[in-house]
């Protein structure tokens, strides 16, 4: 009968209905009581799109951004990546122009650099920025 009474008050809290229950239930329907909502572009979800919008990688500065997605591959050199502050490595990759790698950051470098090179929230601008800061580290 108790395990009855419990599949019954967690539907009901599932579907967002409330039913007094015992103590015992109630306690269970809080720990598993819906926490958040899901705000749809295009409708009206002010109250949740204020706690919720974030713009770019939450940090405009290239130095913190390379730090929390650049670094793991170009401080150590893995899958080929040019090492920050290698003259050497950058040097040719300079020659080629800003511009190139730009292209090579945003679209990724087979075969080890993925798009975006691992900073998925990052816009291209500041992308841009922390290739821009890579090259002034590595001249």
């Amino acid at each position: 009968m108790n395990k009855l009474r419990l599949l019954l008050v967690s539907v009901l809290v599932v579907s967002g209905l409330t039913v007094s229950a015992g103590p015992v239930e109630d306690a269970i329907a809080q720990r598993i009581a819906r926490v958040g909502s899901v705000c749809v572009e295009g409708t009206d979800c002010v109250q949740a799109t204020a706690a919720l919008i974030v713009t770019g990688s939450e940090a405009g500065d290239p130095e913190t951004n390379y730090k929390k997605t650049c670094a793991t591959c170009h401080n150590t050199g893995v899958a080929g990546a040019p090492k920050l502050g290698d003259v050497a490595q950058w040097q040719p990759r300079i020659a080629k122009g800003i511009d190139a790698l730009y292209v090579s950051s945003i679209s990724g470098m087979p075969p080890g650099m993925p798009a975006k090179g691992m900073c998925f929230n990052c816009t291209d601008d500041e992308l841009k920025a922390i290739v821009d800061y890579m090259v002034e580290a590595s001249r």
